[in-house]
């Protein structure tokens, strides 16, 4: 037979039950705009009355109450790791349409200031030249024009070089901060641990510690495996970063500039103290695209125009004759869009004519205006430096928009899985409002029913035995 003060203790169990449940209640609205918290459940569970009841036991005991089994989170394991990959996709197409936005702010095309005027305002004075090369103030135009075309495609090389150099000293800002957030997740991987073997809850832990490991899977595309003991394991591609309680630690190599780039020695994410690649996603992996492929492709392409621009007007202007009849010299000196430059400086040394005036004897040749009108027609050549300048601009637009247009349907996708991620652990104040109203009710009925069996108490001890005294 039950006692009767059993029914004290059940009640006792149900006010701390439903108080435990208020308490979860009320950090759930606390923190409902908190970064990375995660909504609490009270998960309860009945205490019976007996764990072995003999075989011919008789108790009518129907229980000891309620007991408070732990405090979950409400946590999708799945759409967490679904949502890192997809904010480390997000992260690398961001970060690759911010290198092309910024090299395209650098070529500025079409303007008034680009390259491309610049090269038609250099032909146009070939034209003036050609049309009026008696008068020497045609030919200083042109020099400054040609001047101004050669310092654009130097300060066009040297933006692209600054970016590069940019890019390589916030990687490897990043770097530390990748290995500093590594080991904030060991250490908080021990203390997980640690508390669950106490019996202890470890959720606003394990918050703090998710929020990390997105962090690091929008830096470098990292991933985790969470383990039994309630500690993760964080992987970039394949390899561990974080192994229980202890890390690995990441280094940058190669060239500290775009001068020093070559295809064979380029910008790497390694482990530390090895010759072993890390394959970084995320804001990092494509800044090492854009160091590796996307900044030296460009800068190819504009010395390839550079190359292009020297070699069409030296070969004719090596072939003709100046003003006073002299042999034309190289009109560029450079081959490559950081070194060219107007090789000459005297008006007068302009190689403009396919005629030479000193020939013997002078009536077989005389000054004319044909290599001018050659050099102003390679303006529109199909295969002079024009062509591939615009070549060029045409490939860097399609790529540009077709990384613009990834971006915006990654981040449509990011946002879905970031709702679906929201929906399951993110804090509902109408449903903790509810909650709390559903533990308020229960702690007041739990209330009255150790009133009703305190008054039960009273009348048998105070009043039990009175009769015949």
């Amino acid at each position: 037979m039950a006692s009767s003060f059993s029914g004290i203790n059940t009640a006792l169990t149900s006010l701390y039950a439903q108080r435990r449940g208020l308490d979860i209640t009320g950090q759930n609205i606390a923190n409902a705009n908190t970064e990375g918290y995660t909504k609490q459940r009270v998960r309860m569970a009945s205490q019976t009355g007996s764990l072995n009841p003999g075989v011919y036991a008789t108790t009518t005991q129907v229980g000891n109450g309620v007991t408070v089994a732990g405090v979950e989170r409400g946590r999708n394991a799945y759409l967490e790791e679904r949502g890192r990959t997809e904010h480390a996709n997000s992260a690398y197409l961001q970060s690759q349409k911010a290198a092309y936005g910024q090299i395209e702010s650098v070529l500025a095309e079409p303007s008034d200031t680009a390259l491309q005027a610049r090269l038609h305002d250099m032909w146009d004075g070939w034209n003036d030249v050609a049309n009026n090369w008696q008068d020497p103030s045609t030919r200083s135009s042109l020099l400054e024009k040609s001047r101004t075309v050669a310092i654009t495609l130097n300060d066009t090389r040297a933006s692209l070089a600054s970016q590069f150099g940019a890019n390589r000293n916030e990687m490897s800002a990043f770097v530390d901060q990748v290995n500093t957030m590594a080991d904030n997740i060991a250490k908080m991987n021990n203390q997980v641990v640690v508390a669950r073997a106490a019996g202890l809850e470890t959720n606003e832990l394990q918050d703090q510690r998710d929020v990390a490991v997105m962090k690091l899977s929008e830096l470098v595309g990292a991933t985790s495996l969470a383990k039994t003991d309630g500690s993760i394991n964080v992987y970039v591609g394949t390899s561990p970063l974080v192994s229980d309680f202890s890390t690995r630690k990441l280094e940058l190599s190669g060239p500290p500039n775009l001068d020093s780039w070559t295809p064979t020695t380029q910008v790497a994410l390694k482990w530390a103290g090895t010759d072993t690649t890390a394959p970084a996603g995320g804001t990092m992996g494509s800044m090492l695209d854009t160091m590796n492929t996307i900044i030296p492709g460009i800068s190819g392409q504009l010395d390839a125009v550079a190359k292009g621009l020297a070699d069409s007007v030296n070969g004719l202007t090596t072939t003709g004759y100046d003003v006073n009849g002299d042999p034309g010299t190289a009109f560029f000196s450079g081959d490559n869009a950081r070194d060219l430059k107007v090789a000459i400086d005297n008006p007068d040394k302009v190689a403009f004519s396919a005629g030479n005036p000193k020939a013997v004897p002078p009536e077989v040749a005389a000054i004319d205006n044909d290599r001018a009108d050659e050099l102003a027609a390679l303006g529109t050549s199909q295969n002079g430096p024009d062509a591939t300048y615009q070549q060029m601009i045409g490939q860097l637009g399609v790529a540009s928009q077709s990384s613009s247009r990834r971006s915006e349907i990654q981040d449509a996708v990011r946002d879905q899985v970031d709702t679906s991620r929201e929906a399951e652990s993110g804090v509902n104040l109408d449903e903790e409002m509810t909650n709390l109203l559903t533990f308020q009710r229960g702690y007041e009925a739990a209330s009255r029913v150790l009133t009703t069996i305190d008054s039960m108490l009273d009348q048998l001890i105070n009043r039990t035995g009175l009769v015949g005294r």
